[in-house]
């Protein structure tokens, strides 16, 4: 028989699996132990065992301590009645049993009772010290704002601790000692004692040693994020990897930060390079990239199907041994493949992402992504009974990730019970700061369906306030830049360049504020034999990504829109090919391709300049209904485009800004684009749809009716309206909360105010740059310099310009001013590797070696360095 006492310390240390070898090897049927054996199977998850050994107990012959360790066994079982009963009954014998106390605190924190649990604690600790029962109590204070108590709480822990360590293993003791920086992190941070907990840190770097203090610096950055404070967060981080470069934590901790404030890019980069370090050093390399999938699934799909194949191919090749069994590499497997569906699906691969999810879920049921997954993608083909299937799966494994997913498909949880436990969760800090602001919309939409109104918008504003904290979302820079495209967009624009623009009219493009109505609109016209609705596509934001990276290319120092100005026939017919082939790509047979992007509304002046005959369809809807849907709504793109979502003054901003493009577009357009009005295809849907077909130039089909029997994806915010039949309770939705739209109103009927704009530039005929070039490659230099001049009049700092210039200096004997020119381009975009090549040369025929042998070594020492020096971008953007 193994000694009581003994087996109790191994409790109190958490040693649970010397507790199971001891308890197990152990031929005595001591009804004790078998409490004991229970225990040790609940802490390490083996809930079905622990389950069955209290089956076949005999409580009746447990002494005293035995029944407290049971009262243990309850708890991480979630029993928290019995094990409250029990330890109740037991108190009428023993009142001052420490642990007793300590355990009976226990259930007073998980029913969230914290004056009774901060009593009983006390008085435990009076009894008999425990670092455990100082850990919750002083977490106790802290969370009641009662510093002064926690303060002599954690001088007391600290003390006892002091002694009581050498006791210990090496491992737990090193874990208690953490955790106590850990609470006086949080007692300064709760007391915004910031130069108190930065000067201690400083202190603790010799202390603790290199991993020590790296994971204390990760958990003070997960307590900032907590508090909202990721700017400290990241600082915290940065000063860590500066001394550290190589520290995987602090580098994944980075790159969560920075995609969680939508800086997506900067992420994948850091978490590259985390890659990379843990490749060089031998380390695992799988996990990482996994995390790098779930990062670059929506904007970098290239680089997501690059790392989920790696992930497969590697999780192929793991061998099982000491440190990583079968199971694990099975595991990781599943993971791998889970993150390949998710590419596909991203890529509108349908077939091949549900056939790779379900082949998952055949050997993994209970895998939660894979579930997960599949309920999403079945909600985008329009299967919800089958999505709604899973997400029960879901909610099963994971009550609150269920119940999101289930909220999002409109089945909403009903009871109060449910919906307050989810509330209470939502608020549990994370690394996205004091509250979820995802689970909180999701719970404003259910009590929105139970009708508390109030209680809806206030889940919803607290949410919208806890993201604006992550938003880098300018109100005003982005009036500046829709001023800036009107300006751009003049009808002169068009008068001097009618020679630009394919003719085709395959695309037509509805758009209109988010959450008007525009997708209810293609849905209708999807439903057309001759029309196919592609979804929101991004081939016009790609046209003016692809317009930026040329400026930044040639270092012209423009921007679109000013440089729509340049765009020559050819140049413009290299573009419209690429974006009709890409329509053609979604339905062969189509006449036309839908594209619908609520925010192309700022894009329709670039559209008319390359698709004259493109018809343009605008949804217009009740702005009060449109501003209440989108401050209920958590987007995806809310550090993109939909950052203006999440405060109802910016909404308000928006909607002006909105309203006065459109008449601006109309005023360069006149007649050329088609106005329907919400509210006006609910009220007579048959009507608009004649207008709307007529206006494309198709004939009527009756079907354009049955949209919601349409069997096509929908990847939006909309993905659940679009599968039911027409409804009209969310016209004048806005009613129910009128007492709240003050803010909105104030940011709608606001004067519209701009700064004027005098830098803009406007080049006399467009092309310029290609022209010289041709002019140059053909060995007709006067005629490329003229160009070239004439070109740097209107942009002085145009990089190409002036290093084709300087090209053309040196070729006519002008070294000295033909050198200083390429060298001027060449400082303005240093990499451009065939400029710097052309510059040494330049430097070789002026006698000047040592200078072209500089030029030699910094590029050698650049490409040595990239992966440091570069860490925060994605290169090979500008090669030239």
């Amino acid at each position: 028989m193994n000694s009581l006492p003994l087996l109790r310390r191994l409790i109190e240390q958490r040693q649970f699996e010397w507790l199971y070898e001891a308890c197990s090897g152990s031929s005595s049927q001591n009804p004790d132990e078998q409490v004991l054996l229970a225990l040790a199977y609940a802490h390490q998850g083996d809930i079905q065992a622990a389950r069955q050994i209290l089956s076949v107990l005999d409580l009746s012959a447990l002494d005293l301590d035995a029944q407290v360790d049971l009262a243990a066994v309850y708890l991480l079982l979630g029993d928290t009645n019995a094990a409250q009963a029990l330890l109740m009954a037991d108190r009428s014998d023993a009142p001052e049993h420490s642990l007793l106390l300590a355990r009976l605190a226990a259930c007073h924190v998980q029913r969230q009772e914290p004056e009774a649990a901060r009593q009983l604690y006390e008085r435990s600790l009076a009894l008999q010290p425990r670092i455990l029962a100082f850990e919750h109590l002083l977490t106790l204070y802290l969370q009641s704002d009662e510093w002064v108590l926690a303060e002599q709480a954690l001088a007391d822990a600290e003390a006892f601790w002091a002694d009581e360590k050498s006791h210990w293993p090496e491992a737990q003791a090193a874990w208690h000692s953490q955790q106590l920086r850990g609470l006086r992190l949080d007692l300064w941070l709760a007391s915004e004692g910031f130069a108190a907990a930065d000067a201690w840190l400083d202190e603790q770097q010799a202390a603790v040693g290199e991993d020590g203090w790296c994971d204390l610096l990760g958990g003070y950055a997960q307590r900032l994020a907590e508090r909202g404070r990721h700017a400290q967060a990241e600082d915290a981080l940065r000063r860590g990897l500066q001394h550290y470069p190589e520290q995987q934590g602090l580098l994944q901790q980075l790159a969560q930060l920075a995609a969680l404030q939508g800086r997506t890019p900067q992420a994948i980069a850091i978490m590259r390079r985390a890659l990379r370090l843990a490749s060089r050093n031998q380390q695992p390399t799988l996990p990482l990239r996994l995390k790098l999938v779930s990062m670059a699934t929506q904007s970098h799909s290239v680089l997501a199907l690059e790392m989920a194949l790696k992930a497969i191919d590697e999780a192929k090749a793991l061998q099982p041994d000491q440190n990583l069994d079968a199971a694990q590499i099975d595991h990781w497997l599943a993971q791998a493949q889970v993150a390949l569906a998710g590419v596909e699906a991203q890529e509108q691969e349908y077939s091949e992402a549900e056939a790779r999810y379900r082949q998952v879920l055949a050997d993994h049921p209970q895998l939660l992504v894979a579930l997960q997954g599949l309920g999403q993608l079945y909600m985008q083909l329009g299967r919800i009974d089958d999505a709604i299937a899973l997400f029960e799966q879901v909610k099963a494994l994971d009550p609150v990730r269920g119940h999101a997913a289930l909220i999002n498909a409109r089945r909403f949880p009903d009871d109060d019970t449910t919906l307050q436990r989810l509330e209470a969760l939502a608020r549990r800090p994370s690394v996205e700061g004091p509250v979820q602001s995802g689970l909180m919309l999701q719970l404003a939409a259910a009590w929105e369906k139970r009708k508390d109104y109030a209680k809806a918008f206030a889940l919803a504003d607290e949410a919208n306030t806890a993201s604006r904290k992550l938003l880098s979302y300018n109100a005003q820079a982005h009036r500046q830049r829709c001023a800036r495209i009107r300006y751009a967009f003049n009808r002169d624009l068009y008068d001097h360049r009618q020679e630009l623009g394919n003719c085709s009219a395959l695309p037509v493009f509805v758009l209109g504020m988010p959450r008007s109505g525009t997708t209810l609109v293609e849905q209708m016209l999807a439903g057309h034999s001759q029309i196919h609705g592609a979804g929101e596509l991004g081939v016009i934001p790609s046209v003016i990504a692809g317009l930026e990276r040329w400026e930044r290319h040639v270092g012209s120092g423009r921007h679109y829109p000013d440089c729509v100005d340049d765009l020559s026939v050819k140049v413009v017919a290299g573009i419209t090919d690429n974006v009709l082939k890409e329509l053609q790509e979604y339905a062969p047979e189509a006449l036309h391709v839908v594209d619908k992007l609520p925010h192309n509304f700022e894009n329709i002046g670039l559209i008319k300049l390359l698709f004259p005959n493109a018809r343009i369809i605008s949804v217009r809807r009740d702005p009060r209904d449109i501003a209440i849907s989108n401050y209920f709504t958590d987007y995806a793109a809310k550090h993109g485009g939909m950052g203006f979502a999440y405060d109802l003054t910016w909404i308000g901003e928006q909607l002006a800004d909105h309203n006065l493009f459109m008449h601006h577009w109309n005023q360069v357009f006149p007649g050329e684009v088609l106005e329907v009005r919400y509210e006006d295809v609910l009220a007579n849907p048959e009507q608009e749809a004649r207008r709307m077909l007529d206006y494309v130039g198709v004939g009527w089909e009756p079907q354009v009716l049955n949209f919601s029997e349409l069997q096509r994806p929908v990847k939006t915010a909309s993905v659940w309206q679009v599968r039911q039949p027409l409804y009209k309770t969310s016209m004048a939705k806005w009613e129910r909360y009128e007492a709240y739209l003050a803010p909105l109103i104030r940011g709608t009927n606001a004067r519209i105010e701009w700064q004027p704009i005098t830098d803009m530039v406007t080049l006399p005929v467009p092309g310029l740059l290609e022209t010289g070039v041709a002019f140059y490659r053909e060995e007709k230099l006067d005629d490329a310099e003229y160009h070239f001049q004439q070109l740097l009049h209107h942009l002085p700092e145009h990089a190409a310009a002036s290093f084709m210039l300087g090209l053309i200096y040196v070729r006519k004997g002008y070294l000295s001013e033909g050198i200083a020119l390429m060298l001027k381009a060449h400082e303005q975009c240093p990499w451009n590797h065939q400029w710097r090549d052309d510059l040494a040369q330049a430097y070789k025929m002026a006698g000047e070696p040592e200078k072209a042998a500089l030029l030699h070594h910094k590029k050698t020492h650049s490409a040595n360095t990239a992966e440091t020096n570069n860490e925060e971008e994605i290169g090979g953007e500008f090669e030239w």
